[in-house]
């Protein structure tokens, strides 16, 4: 597959090009701080890169009129809506998380959620020194869980870390703590290059990573 990356020179950018090398997945177009590369039309558009750079992403979309997987965290309403007014025309797959992982553990949050009425809910993150958002996108997509309910976030910047999320819920008498870590930027990496699987196989739509790891 012929793919092109945005936010190719970034830390899960160069993650992406070692993954999907070893897969025989071909770079054929490239943005980021230094400019453009272009050796190719891609069959496929990857965005790694900041909310800064979603215009360059919609315009490199339009131009090459191919699929979409997004992983930036951050993005505006007006950023998902533009998202999927081109899914009308072709795919995306727009995701704040790319972890196999994290989609059990919001599954199982949701079931705790459903058994566990009048418990106490917590959500805790820590990530890397860099990460400008805070609560995390993944926070958000936890958050999205309990429909509305305020639910206490905590979040930590610290040194290198990728990933780590807690859900605890708690009754007078007991702690349950759901927990995912992310070891390495590889696991986001690997996700993306599922969904990008996924993507080309579609018509057109709006799909998340959940759609991707469970079928849809």
């Amino acid at each position: 597959m012929k793919y092109g990356l945005i936010g190719s020179a970034g830390k899960l950018g160069k993650e992406v090009i070692n993954v999907f090398n070893e897969n025989k997945n071909e770079l054929v177009f490239s943005f980021d701080v230094d400019g453009e590369q272009f050796k190719s039309k891609p069959d496929i558009l990857i965005d790694c890169s900041l909310p800064e750079a979603f215009e360059e992403l919609i315009n490199y979309a339009v131009k090459f009129n191919v699929p979409l997987v997004v992983a930036p965290t951050g993005l505006t309403e007006k950023n998902l809506h533009q998202l999927k007014e081109y899914s009308k025309n072709k795919p995306v797959v727009q995701s704040f998380n790319y972890s196999i992982g994290i989609q059990i553990l919001l599954e199982l949050t949701k079931i705790a959620n459903d058994k566990l009425p009048g418990w106490d809910v917590e959500i805790s993150e820590a990530h890397h020194r860099f990460k400008k958002d805070k609560p995390s996108g993944t926070a958000k997509m936890i958050q999205n869980i309990f429909k509305g309910k305020d639910i206490n976030t905590t979040s930590l910047r610290l040194g290198n870390i990728p990933g780590d999320h807690t859900v605890s819920f708690a009754s007078l008498g007991e702690v349950l703590s759901i927990q995912h870590r992310a070891l390495s930027r590889r696991t986001f990496a690997e996700g993306i290059l599922l969904a990008t699987g996924f993507a080309v196989k579609k018509e057109n739509g709006f799909f998340s990573f959940t759609d991707v790891v469970f079928g849809k």
